[in-house]
């Protein structure tokens, strides 16, 4: 079985897939992103980062000049999770105190996502966690219906050229060919932090201005049973990053 948070991190654009370096630890520059990442975001081409990597291969390059912004505050999973993390906590706390009692803003002092539900500390939990992240992003990417017969032989090119090995390449070339099924999406969320979180994901993978995929949103939010509040609060939070 491949390793599902490192293919994640390599997705968001992480630094855990980077090249190990002298000290033995992974390659990673400035803020947890890998050397190639940043490299892809220096030179505008299309080498690492979420525009030029696994997420910029799925989404066909129609959103990759966002994604190019956002990627650099994005960062891997911790970052996602941490955006999850600050959008419920904005919610939860908007439903315990009335509008008109709530504070002036203050320097954000939400704290950080590692060890709660939205970034386990148990291996096991987390590995779950990924695959129904990276699961829920390809169904996204899918969303449009525009990914046909061509796309997928230009993406299974675009596979052979990355870092990937075979149990990886599998997973998704697997996930690409499957017919979109938001039921599974919908099934693997057993909490509701990982439902805020897929559903961050997923509005991280989709094309704002694409009517097919505001439609999927709207469903996905729906069934995952997600109050208007708390979908506005995950899609204000996500904005902020892709500006």
């Amino acid at each position: 079985m491949f390793d599902p948070q490192k293919l994640l991190e390599q997705f968001l654009g992480g630094g855990r897939g980077g090249t190990p370096g002298k000290d033995g630890k992974d390659g990673r520059a400035a803020g947890g992103l890998s050397p190639d990442f940043m490299k892809g975001l220096a030179t505008g081409g299309v080498a690492g980062g979420v525009a030029g990597g696994l997420a910029g291969v799925l989404l066909g390059g129609k959103t990759s000049k966002k994604l190019a912004r956002g990627a650099v505050k994005l960062g891997g999973t911790a970052a996602l999770a941490g955006l999850a993390y600050k959008a419920y906590e904005s919610w939860r706390s908007s439903q315990q105190a009335p509008a008109a009692e709530a504070p002036p803003p203050m320097k954000d002092v939400t704290p950080k996502p590692e060890g709660t539900r939205f970034l386990p500390a148990a291996s096991a939990e987390r590995d779950g966690m990924s695959l129904a992240i990276l699961r829920a992003m390809i169904s996204a990417a899918k969303a449009d219906g525009h990914i046909d017969a061509e796309e997928h032989r230009r993406i299974f090119a675009k596979l052979d050229e990355l870092d990937l090995d075979t149990e990886e390449k599998a997973f998704i070339i697997d996930e690409l060919r499957k017919p979109l099924d938001i039921d599974a999406v919908v099934r693997a969320a057993e909490t509701p932090e990982l439902a805020v979180e897929i559903y961050a994901a997923s509005v991280l993978a989709i094309d704002p201005d694409d009517p097919a995929e505001q439609a999927y949103l709207a469903m996905l939010a729906s069934r995952l049973k997600l109050e208007p509040g708390l979908r506005a609060a995950v899609e204000k939070e996500a904005a902020k990053m892709m500006a």
